[in-house]
């Protein structure tokens, strides 16, 4: 291993943190020269508006070996930033952590331990979260749903504190606002996930850029994840089995109706007509939805896309 190929990429994505920069790399470099290890650290500017950029440029100055700067001509998000930062990372074990100094450096090796054992992820636990309840309390209903939900059994899915084997995040996919169920979309690709408890520290500098609005973006990207994991592979088996019911509940109905129109008062003034018609109809279009999902993974069928390979002699 060489600097060229280092063992270890430390992928920092970054808004609008100036005053943490310097810091957090003077914290970094202490524990990553303990390990003895090459090692590269990527710094991904998602279009920062202060002088975050002119820090980093700084740092690149003085140790071009190890820093590395990638700088996005405005704000794109922080899965963008992460996604570059993946595809440009050339280390073996990919670690991914915040910029705001809440992230703990000294709490690397054990991530790196636990990998070291053998997961594939390893996502950080911040079991005592130095953040305002305005922040936690969503976040604990936000983890309880989706552990819940798709039985990754993770307290804390959106840290930013991860280490990762390189193929892991050679296989990810990620668009919108998919960085908070990385495990989860790793987790159905056939990788091992596992978690460890981590340091979280006050915020020192700056504010946070969590709000209202990124949590109604992490709903809807929760039901995107949802459907990707389950049904991507076979669309029809949600749209079928939803249009089936709504079509079955449409035909009893309109055998009551027939009933009621052949031996009853009429059906002309009841609501159910139009219930009945609705419920058909919907039913109709569910399954054409479903057989045009179908119809579409047929005709962007990729092999490779079906499965993961951990090993191959």
């Amino acid at each position: 291993m060489n600097e060229e190929h280092p063992y270890l990429s430390i992928v920092i994505p970054l808004f609008n943190e100036e005053a943490s920069l310097q810091p957090l790399f003077e914290e970094l470099e202490m524990v990553l020269e303990a390990l003895q290890r090459p090692y590269e650290v990527v710094f991904v500017d998602d279009g920062s508006t202060d002088g975050s950029f002119a820090t980093l440029q700084r740092l690149h100055d003085l140790d071009p070996t190890h820093i590395r700067v990638i700088r996005f001509r405005r704000n794109f998000g922080k899965t963008a930033a992460l996604a570059v930062g993946f595809k440009r990372a050339r280390g073996e074990v990919i670690v991914t952590m915040d910029a705001d100094l809440q992230d703990d450096p000294r709490e690397l090796p054990k991530l790196l331990l636990k990998l070291d054992e053998g997961s594939d992820l390893v996502a950080g636990w911040r079991e005592r979260r130095q953040d305002p309840p305005s922040k936690t309390l969503p976040s604990r209903v936000f983890n309880s749903v989706v552990a819940l939900l798709t039985g990754i059994k993770l307290h804390d899915f959106n840290c930013g504190f991860k280490a990762y084997h390189v193929q892991v995040v050679r296989e990810l996919k990620l668009y919108g606002d998919l960085h908070r169920f990385i495990p989860v979309l790793a987790y159905w690709q056939g990788f091992s996930v596992a978690e460890v408890p981590v340091v979280h520290r006050p915020r020192r500098f700056g504010q946070s850029k969590y709000g209202w609005p990124r949590m109604m973006r992490g709903f809807f990207d929760f039901l995107v994840v949802l459907f990707l994991t389950h049904y991507l592979q076979r669309p029809l088996q949600l749209f079928g089995t939803l249009g089936a019911i709504s079509f079955l509940i449409g035909f009893i109905l309109g055998l009551y109706l027939t009933y009621l129109r052949l031996f009853g008062p009429g059906i002309g003034w009841r609501p159910a007509l139009f219930l009945d018609l609705l419920t058909i109809v919907v039913g109709v279009q569910l399954i054409s939805i479903g057989l045009l999902g179908e119809m579409l993974r047929n005709f962007a069928y990729r092999s490779e896309d079906e499965y993961s390979v951990r090993t191959e002699l």
